[in-house]
């Protein structure tokens, strides 16, 4: 049900109809979180859907939060070195130079790229 819902949203999503696929997003969130536990993958991958979602609205508050949130559930998941995790570190980059806060993504870039490096 939850991939489900995702997946709906996330053709909201693509077609721009944000309104609709914010709900959405939230239900799968919320439907993996009971299902899964707080510390699930696929609840992280959830997150980072709806953080999307939130930065491109330009509600970089929201999605600061959820991409955090995001990246602790992976780091403990998958561990520290997972290429998981250097998407999410690349995602709160992104948000990080969006919001004028360069020194912050140049440090997540540089983890990012040498998580990367290590999985070559």
């Amino acid at each position: 049900m939850a991939s489900s819902l995702n997946d709906l949203a996330e053709l909201y999503h693509t077609q721009g109809q944000y309104a609709q696929a914010e709900p959405l997003h939230k239900r799968a969130l919320a439907i993996r979180e009971k299902a899964l536990g707080p510390d699930n993958p696929f609840v992280a991958q959830s997150l980072d859907n709806l953080a999307l979602l939130y930065y491109i609205q330009g509600r970089y508050a929201l999605a600061e939060r959820l991409y955090k949130r995001s990246l602790a559930i992976l780091e403990k998941a998958l561990g520290p070195d997972h290429p998981a995790v250097a998407q999410s570190l690349e995602n709160m980059a992104t948000l990080y130079r969006k919001t004028d806060r360069e020194k912050a993504a140049e440090e997540l870039e540089k983890r990012a790229a040498a998580i990367r490096a290590i999985k070559r």
